[in-house]
Parts: C-alpha cells; sequence; structure tokens
C-alpha cells in the first residue's frame, strides 16, 4: 500500500452490499428497460448507476476484459493508449506522483500508474467493479488502495493528489459535472492536471448504432435530457447525461480548472471491433471521444 502523505487514509472497498434496492422485475412479468429522455438529478442518477454498474461488472469485465487489459491505461473504445497519447505527461514524470483515478473499474488504468511508479488511489461508485480490481490485483507486486465512494463527495483532504483522470468514469453519469470538477480541483494540489474522457457530445445526435444506420442524425445535438432507463414503475436503473462542448468547456471553467487540450482520437486501422454503437465505420467518418486536458491553476 502507499504512504499516505497529507490524505485520509484510502483502503480497499468496505465489505459492504450496495444499498438495497426492490427487484425491478418478478417471475413471469420480468421485462426490460424502457429507454426513454426525462430529467434525473443527482440522487436518482447516482442511486440508478450505482445498481446498474454492480449488477453489470461481470459482463462489461468479460466482454471488454481482454481490449481493457489488466495493466493498460485505454482512453476509449478507439484504443488510444496513454502510452501513445502522453495527455498526463511522459511515463518517466508520474514516477512518485499521487494520482487519483475517478470511475475506476476494475482499476486497469491504476495498475499501469502504478508499474510506472505513481501512487494510485482507484476510485468508483461500484462496488462490485472494484470487487474486480481486487480479482486482477491478486498476487500483483503493485498494490494500491481502492475507494468506494461518489465522485461528487471525495473522500480525501484538500489537496492530497498531484494528478486526477477518469477514463469514460463518473463524468457521463452524473447530474451535476460542475460539483464534481470542484472536488477534483479541491483534492488537487495546484499545478495539477486533470484529465477525463467522455462520448463525444456529437454522438448524441445519432443513433448508437455502429453500422450505416447509425451515420444519420436522429436528434438534437442541442437537447440536454437526460438519456434514462427506467423499470415498469418509473424508477431510473440506468442514467447517461448529455452535455454540448460548448457545455463542457465551460463546466471545466465553472469548476475551476484551464482547459489545456482537448483531444478527439481518431479511429485506427487496427481496431476492427465494435462496442456499442462504437465501430471503425463510425469513426472513420465522426469522432466517438473527447478527451479534456485541464489545469489547476
Amino acid at each position: 500500500m502507499i504512504q499516505e502523505h497529507e490524505r485520509e487514509a484510502p483502503r480497499e472497498p468496505e465489505r459492504r452490499e450496495p444499498e438495497t434496492q426492490e427487484p425491478e422485475t418478478q417471475g413471469s412479468e420480468a421485462r426490460e428497460p424502457e429507454a426513454t429522455r426525462r430529467d434525473s438529478g443527482s440522487a436518482e442518477s447516482s442511486r440508478a448507476n450505482r445498481g446498474w454498474w454492480d449488477r453489470n461488472a461481470d459482463e462489461y469485465q468479460n466482454e471488454h476484459g481482454t481490449f481493457l487489459g489488466d495493466d493498460r491505461f485505454v482512453w476509449g473504445p478507439e484504443g488510444l493508449d496513454e502510452v501513445e497519447a502522453g495527455l498526463l505527461g511522459p511515463p518517466e514524470s508520474l514516477k512518485g506522483l499521487d494520482v487519483l483515478e475517478i470511475g475506476a473499474g476494475a482499476a486497469q488504468c491504476s495498475r499501469w500508474l502504478a508499474g510506472q511508479g505513481a501512487r494510485p488511489v482507484a476510485l468508483d461508485l461500484s462496488h462490485r467493479q472494484l470487487q474486480h480490481a481486487l480479482r486482477i490485483g491478486e498476487g500483483r507486486s503493485l498494490a494500491f488502495p481502492l475507494v468506494e465512494a461518489d465522485a461528487g463527495a471525495l473522500p480525501f483532504r484538500d489537496g492530497s493528489f498531484d494528478l486526477a483522470c477518469s477514463a469514460y468514469g463518473a463524468v457521463p453519469f452524473v447530474a451535476d459535472p460542475v460539483r464534481v470538477f470542484r472536488e477534483v480541483r479541491r483534492v488537487l494540489r495546484p499545478g495539477g492536471r486533470w484529465v477525463f474522457s467522455v462520448t463525444h457530445p456529437i454522438r448524441w445526435a445519432f443513433p448508437d448504432e455502429p453500422g450505416p444506420e447509425g451515420l444519420s442524425v436522429s436528434a438534437s445535438y442541442f437537447d440536454r435530457t437526460p438519456y434514462v432507463e427506467q423499470d415498469e414503475r418509473g424508477r431510473a436503473v440506468y442514467v447517461e447525461h448529455h452535455r454540448t462542448v460548448g457545455d463542457r468547456v465551460r463546466d471545466v471553467v465553472a469548476g475551476g480548472f484551464r482547459l489545456v487540450d482537448l483531444v478527439e482520437p481518431e479511429w485506427p486501422d487496427w481496431n476492427t471491433q465494435e462496442w456499442g454503437g462504437w465501430s471503425p465505420l463510425r469513426g472513420s467518418l465522426i469522432p466517438g471521444t473527447a478527451i479534456f486536458v485541464c489545469e489547476r491553476d
């Protein structure tokens, strides 16, 4: 385990079960969640997404674990690797840095960071995702803390980290990203870098389909109404929030950061896989991921 320096002691995820929820479906009347667009606040979004990731972590890791690797830092479905991108800085500059990964999942990125000599802490809302992090890390020499917590209420002291990062973690799923960014700023030291990736905002105007049917605009880019999957009682079981590029930039500034770069990865020739609505066909025509590189003044 890493030394604690000025932060509260991170620890392995608490051995507690996710919040108790009523069953979404019962018996022969089980139904698939209904997809809709409606408002969803912070509390509902957090509850729904914690439950969704706890229920789907096994399938997610089984399906995407090989692509993500056990100790790689991949920014998105295009396969842009931090080794090539260097968005956190040159690998040699990471040695000795205290790094917070937000929405870490099975902590693949944190494991890579530890291999570069950094001192990562992997944080995620989902208990089951962090159990996968424990599974992958078992028997490895590079140990680091796992923390189960909401990104909007980070359980660390001010100025605990040199760097924060998130590869599709937390930010797309929160109703109030500025709250998250202000929390990240609080726990970063002056000059600290905050780098996060999200679904590229333009993708919200197109159907979430990997084939030709996903190439025609079907919705307004300017419609910020959240995408919600809900059960037969109208309770959200999954929520994703849309922000335009301008919204994201304003959120970064409102959170107390300076935007250094906005990276839109192109789809590489070697990547022939489909991942949800991401595919070589769509990736060759429109961006699928946006990576925001920010710094705390």
